[in-house]
């Protein structure tokens, strides 16, 4: 008898830690609703990287131009970047986020493409800053190309 009743608690304990877990799993699928945010725009040369974060910097979503599926030279295209900044603003559409500050980072080809999808898409703009890091004579730059 008293082995039965220890399985028994044993059991109530596990069916108790089973609901835990899954209120747990249930809180994490909440999304939070977040009404600005920070789109971070990376365009080099090689490739494009949108990041859409929280005010305080939490990242809500990112793309890609070589993730979006492009690869070699065609990543570094304008359509590239809108591809990606589309993919990512899809998925931050969740979060409830309508007004975004951009900020840019780098001299190449997705930038003015991704800033106008972002628009394109339904996002209000309310600030564009460029934030590319400028040397103060810093590393040598490479060479030119001589085609």
């Amino acid at each position: 008898m008293l082995e039965l009743e220890k399985v028994r608690e044993n059991l109530s304990k596990n069916d108790q830690l089973k609901k835990m877990k899954n209120s747990i799993r249930n809180k994490r699928k909440i999304r939070k609703q977040v009404l600005d945010g920070i789109a971070h725009i990376h365009a080099s040369f090689n490739n494009t990287i949108v990041t859409i974060t929280d005010r305080k910097g939490n990242t809500l979503a990112w793309a890609t131009s070589g993730g979006s599926g492009f690869r070699g030279s065609r990543k570094s295209t304008p359509f590239a970047a809108q591809i990606a900044t589309e993919r990512c603003s899809e998925s931050v559409k969740e979060y409830g986020v309508k007004n975004l500050e951009v900020m840019v980072k780098g001299p190449g080809p997705g930038r003015e493409s991704a800033i106008r999808t972002l628009h394109a898409v339904g996002f209000q703009i309310t600030n564009i800053i460029d934030v590319t890091p400028i040397p103060h004579n810093g590393c040598r730059p490479p060479k030119k190309r001589r085609v």
